[in-house]
């Protein structure tokens, strides 16, 4: 923050610090959308110099068009003074602006690697490249699922339980027999926003010291780009070479999903030379990795298309769906696994949905108060509140990096998502779907 006031200069900031006492005076008496959330808390000038553009390229919509919970969810309760009093004082009471937390030295993959190892060993039979299809129900109940494995061998298997994280349109279209015509139309009517990344390695150690670089340029397409090594050295094994992540927002099928790797490749390293990152004579190889359905979009009409699907979920006795996916909510990752591990405990009670997991992150605020003070709990006991048993301080597969409040994927993680990125997890019938 003390770097980017810095940046700015003193007119400019002049400039900004008017437009925030501005809108502090006479602020939108609504905040429906992005633009009027941001707008009461950092200036209408801040809004266009630092937010706009960027937002606009990660969703493909206009600001007007975002809906404020998604601010909300995502700043949380931070304002202009606020980062500020931060950049000055050091002071911090906003996750927003939070400068350290424990990264997988190979990535999140590990941790996911971690997971299917535990539960082959306590028995349980995990099965990768295995898409399900179809969940068959009655009176209520789902009674089995229809799955495909990579080979083309279709099957069905009998249930208990049903713990999903495919896509929350995907899940309704899955049903047999289907959902109500209401219900489909609200599935429909959810939308999407699709990734990919190139991955560049560059004959260069280190170009730039940071974790991840945020592009606001409307000259460029790229909207952030990675430096690997800085999140954790073990990423990059050949300490002469660094590898560089240039991230694109697109729709599945549009231009840039569409184009040959090789093309993006070649985009990519302009687009670094442009910016004056990494001059494109010294990228040496790349790849790139395409995520669909990566981003549930927050647009007007969201809110009611989740509000009926979850509602018609309620129906099920045997039916949870959880994740980012999984509930068209755009959660960070550890209020993601959250709602898996309160879906889990249900199951594991068997009493049915006590813990709701749709409470996970609702107000227009995050709940890590609630969970520290739960960890300071778990502390003595070693469960929380729930009786998941409780994380180590720090694991000897993790290290302390200073970056953002949010764990992107390294390369790693990445292919291993790809590889992988349908599964069913079996254990005493109970089925994870996720895509």
């Amino acid at each position: 923050m003390s770097n980017t006031l810095g940046n700015l200069g003193v007119f400019e900031s002049v400039i900004i610090g008017a437009s925030y006492l501005k809108w502090q005076i006479r602020p939108h008496k609504r905040e429906d959308n992005l633009e009027q959330w941001v707008t009461n808390r950092f200036g209408q000038r801040l809004f266009n110099r630092f937010f706009k553009t960027y937002t606009e390229k990660v969703w493909g919509i206009p600001c007007t068009s975002i809906q404020a919970d998604w601010a909300a969810q995502r700043i949380q309760n931070l304002s202009l003074m606020k980062a500020v009093k931060n950049a000055v004082f050091g002071s911090n009471d906003t996750t927003s602006l939070i400068d350290k937390f424990d990264y997988p030295r190979l990535g999140p993959g590990m941790m996911w690697e971690k997971f299917r190892d535990r539960l082959q060993q306590m028995g349980s039979e995990v099965e990768m490249n295995t898409r399900v299809d179809e969940l068959c129900h009655e009176n209520g109940v789902v009674t089995s699922v229809k799955m495909k494995q990579a080979d083309g061998t279709q099957r069905s298997q009998a249930v208990s339980n049903v713990i999903n994280t495919m896509p929350l349109a995907r899940l309704i279209r899955s049903l047999s027999p289907p959902a109500p015509q209401p219900i489909l139309d609200s599935a429909d009517g959810l939308k999407y926003r699709d990734f990919l990344i190139v991955t560049l390695i560059v004959d260069q150690a280190d170009p730039f010291p940071d974790n991840w670089i945020y592009i606001h340029s409307p000259e460029v397409k790229v909207g952030r780009i990675q430096n690997f090594r800085s999140w954790s050295e073990e990423m990059v094994p050949d300490p002469s070479k660094a590898s560089i992540g240039l991230e694109y927002f697109c729709h599945e099928g549009d231009g840039i999903w569409a184009s040959d790797d090789a093309d993006l490749i070649e985009l990519a390293k302009s687009e670094l030379e442009v910016l004056g990152l990494v001059s494109s004579e010294r990228v040496i190889d790349g790849t790139v990795i395409r995520q669909p359905k990566a981003y549930p979009v927050y647009d007007e009409n969201y809110r009611a298309c989740v509000d009926s699907i979850s509602g018609y979920l309620d129906g099920f006795s045997n039916l949870q769906t959880v994740g980012r996916n999984g509930m068209h909510r755009y959660n960070n990752q550890d209020h993601s696994m959250l709602t898996a591990m309160l879906a889990a405990r249900n199951v594991i009670d068997d009493k049915g949905k006590i813990r709701d997991v749709w409470n996970v992150n609702v107000e227009r605020s995050y709940h890590e108060e609630l969970v520290v003070k739960k960890t300071d709990v778990a502390k003595q006991s070693g469960t929380d509140h729930s009786g998941v048993p409780s994380a180590p301080i720090m694991a000897p597969h993790l290290q302390e990096i200073g970056s953002t409040d949010e764990q992107q994927p390294g390369t790693r993680g990445m292919a291993d998502k790809t590889v992988s990125r349908i599964s069913s997890v079996r254990n005493a019938e109970l089925v994870v779907t996720s895509e």
